[in-house]
This record gives C-alpha cells, structure tokens and sequence, in this order.
C-alpha cells in the first residue's frame, strides 16, 4: 500500500510568532481526519510564511 500525501491548499501569510501553535493545535485535533497542516517560512521572503492543508 502507498503512503500518498496530496496538497489541499497552500496559502502565504504575515509572519507571527505564534502561528506555530495554532498548526499544532490542528495537526492535533485533526490527524483522525488524515489532515496534517505544515507551516514554513517562505524562501524568498523572511517575513512571509507559508502555511499548507495536505491529505494523508
């Protein structure tokens, strides 16, 4: 069996300190649904993250 995780969405917003927390308390909450959400800074721009919704 393949383990295949699709992108949902993809979405670049203001950097903040606590947008981790809020990614966690999703990846938490949701990872029933086979929902996992990841957060990185955008490689061009230091003061753009770059959030992301995939289906595992």
């Amino acid at each position: 069996m393949e383990n295949k995780i699709e992108t949902l969405s993809t979405v670049r917003i203001q950097k903040s300190d606590d947008l981790y927390k809020i990614v966690d308390t999703l990846n938490r909450t949701l990872k029933e649904n086979n929902l996992m959400f990841g957060l990185a800074l955008d490689d061009d721009d230091a003061e753009t993250a770059v959030f992301t919704i995939y289906r595992t």
